[in-house]
């Protein structure tokens, strides 16, 4: 009764015999004669399944906390590292200011400092001029506007 119980000519075999006996037995026969399918889920493959969606329902939240704060971490490293080549620079730039020649430098070009005996002067070409804003302030408007708006910057529209 091993393996050729429900072999395909067994079946053939006990569907001509159910045939012979009538209609409604040849039903029940054959119908025994087929394996009982068991369910897929089991009740342990429930229970399995149960446990494996409460561990990645309790292990969701701590598992984004840790990856938001790895990424914060590689964030504040990353602003150290900016500090530390800002501090390197302004160590630098300190130390080029401890050169008299340096601030000379600085002091003729930024500030058109010259020297005693020396004569500057400031070439005027016209480009400037168009850089210029056309509203140098509250001089150049009429006062009812600067009293207009210095009403609605004390409402605080502004």
């Amino acid at each position: 009764m091993g393996a050729d119980r429900f072999s395909t000519a067994t079946r053939l075999k006990a569907l001509g015999t159910a045939l012979v006996q009538g209609p409604t037995a040849a039903r029940a026969r054959v119908y025994r004669a087929r394996p009982q399918r068991r369910s897929r889920l089991t009740g342990r493959a429930a229970l399995l399944a149960l446990v494996v969606c409460s561990l990645v329902v309790a292990l969701a939240y701590p598992m984004r906390q840790w990856v938001t704060q790895r990424s914060d971490i590689a964030d504040q490293r990353h602003r150290t590292e900016q500090a530390r080549e800002e501090v390197k620079r302004l160590h630098e730039e300190k130390a080029r200011l401890e050169d008299p020649a340096y601030v000379e430098q600085l002091a003729r070009e930024h500030l058109h400092f010259v020297r005693p005996g020396e004569t500057g002067y400031t070439v005027v070409d016209g480009s400037a001029d168009g850089g210029r804003h056309k509203d140098q302030g509250a001089a150049d408007r009429p006062w009812y506007s600067n009293l207009f708006d210095d009403v609605d910057a004390s409402d605080g529209h502004r």
